[in-house]
């Protein structure tokens, strides 16, 4: 788990995780998008409190691995400022077979949403602002766990 202030490269990232073992790759890349909730938005900025969001990121992937047959997986957030069309979260992961990748990669980023300290503030085309929180997320989680 690693928390960026520069542009994520997910080819590159995906490169550092091959091994010979695997038979799947799965990846997610969350993108800054110029809408929510019926505004239009400009650019975001994420908070981050680093040593703590690495502690519990790495709880995270130990978590998957406990939970999956999976080879290795690997996660990186950006903190900063960033604009439109950015990847602001990365998620790769690497296993023997597909299902095992898709429900490891699944686990990894809406545990990631909902339990790092990570703050969202996105900049709208009005000039206002607002700091956004992942009640979809955890929303998400309540009925995956029902």
């Amino acid at each position: 788990m690693r928390i960026v202030s520069e542009s994520i490269k997910p080819f590159e990232l995906r490169n550092e995780l091959i091994d010979s073992a695997a038979g799947a790759y799965v990846g997610f890349e969350g993108w800054v998008r110029n809408h929510n909730d019926g505004q239009e938005v400009y650019h975001l900025e994420y908070e981050v409190y680093e040593f703590l969001a690495v502690k519990e990121g790495e709880k995270v992937i130990s978590e998957a691995k406990e939970r999956h047959p999976i080879l290795r997986a690997d996660c990186v957030h950006r903190s900063g400022l960033l604009e439109i069309g950015e990847c602001a979260v990365w998620v790769g992961v690497i296993s023997a077979h597909r299902d095992e990748a898709f429900a490891a990669c699944r686990y990894i980023i809406d545990e990631i949403k909902t339990r790092l300290p990570i703050w969202k503030k996105e900049y709208y085309s009005n000039g206002d602002s607002g700091w956004v929180n992942c009640e979809r997320c955890a929303t998400h989680e309540q009925k995956a766990a029902s």
